[in-house]
C-alpha cells in the first residue's frame, strides 16, 4: 500500500484527531452529559471515520485499480470521478 505511506504523516494526523473525538465521547459520558451533546460527539465522530475511509478508499482506487500507467486498460477519468462520487456520497 505505497499510497497510505506517501500519505502517512497525512492519515496518522486524521487519526489522532479521531481519538480525540472518540475520548471526547468517553469524557461526555463520564460527566453524565446530556443525550443531545453526546449525539452530536459520536455523529462527529462517526463522521471523521468515514471519512479516513473515504481518503483511504479513493486513494486505493487512483493508486491500484485505475491509474493508466500501472494498467493500460483502466477505466477512463470521467468513470473513475463517477465511482468515487458514488463512494464519497455512500461514505458520508
Amino acid at each position: 500500500m505505497t499510497h497510505t505511506i506517501r500519505e502517512k504523516q497525512k492519515l496518522l494526523a486524521r487519526v489522532r484527531r479521531l481519538r480525540g473525538q472518540v475520548e471526547a465521547v468517553e469524557r461526555a459520558l463520564e460527566g453524565e452529559a446530556g443525550c443531545e451533546q453526546v449525539m452530536h460527539l459520536i455523529a462527529g465522530a462517526r463522521g471523521a471515520l468515514a471519512g479516513l475511509m473515504a481518503e483511504v478508499v479513493e486513494d486505493h482506487v487512483r493508486t491500484h485499480l485505475v491509474d493508466s500507467e500501472t494498467h493500460p486498460g483502466a477505466l477512463n477519468t470521467e468513470a473513475v470521478e463517477h465511482l468515487l462520487d458514488v463512494v464519497r456520497t455512500y461514505l458520508k
